[in-house]
């Protein structure tokens, strides 16, 4: 969640938004296609040609080729981009606690560096 909420990469959200949406159409288009295909094939090979329903299944492997190609490229590209981005976007501050060991000009200096730090930075 704190990727998409990152201000850097739009058009990688955008593609993320895009991919997802054409996800959640596809496959419900992509498996009726597949099973009507199929049927047609089974409908073919005992009232009709052999070759109709050869080329409905065919048909039917191709589709559903075509499908999982895309979704594995797709699921490969976002994961590279969500990688890249875990290598190279992370910033942690440690925050050390207030002592009794630690001389009152050291905590004052911890005090004032941990005031320094980017909005962006996650505190551990």
């Amino acid at each position: 969640l704190q990727w998409l909420r990152n201000p850097g990469p739009q058009h990688e959200k955008r593609t993320l938004f895009g991919d997802m949406v054409c996800f959640l159409f596809i496959t419900p288009l992509a498996t009726i296609s597949g099973w009507l295909c199929l049927r047609g094939a089974v409908d073919h090979l005992h009232f009709s040609s052999r070759l109709e329903a050869v080329g409905l299944i065919a048909l039917t492997v191709a589709l559903f080729t075509i499908y999982l190609f895309w979704t594995l490229v797709s699921f490969r590209y976002h994961c590279r981009l969500y990688n890249e981005w875990r290598r190279t976007s992370q910033r942690v501050i440690l925050l050390i606690p207030k002592s009794a060991n630690i001389p009152s000009n050291q905590q004052s200096l911890l005090g004032l560096q941990s005031l320094k730090r980017n909005s962006k930075e996650t505190i551990v």
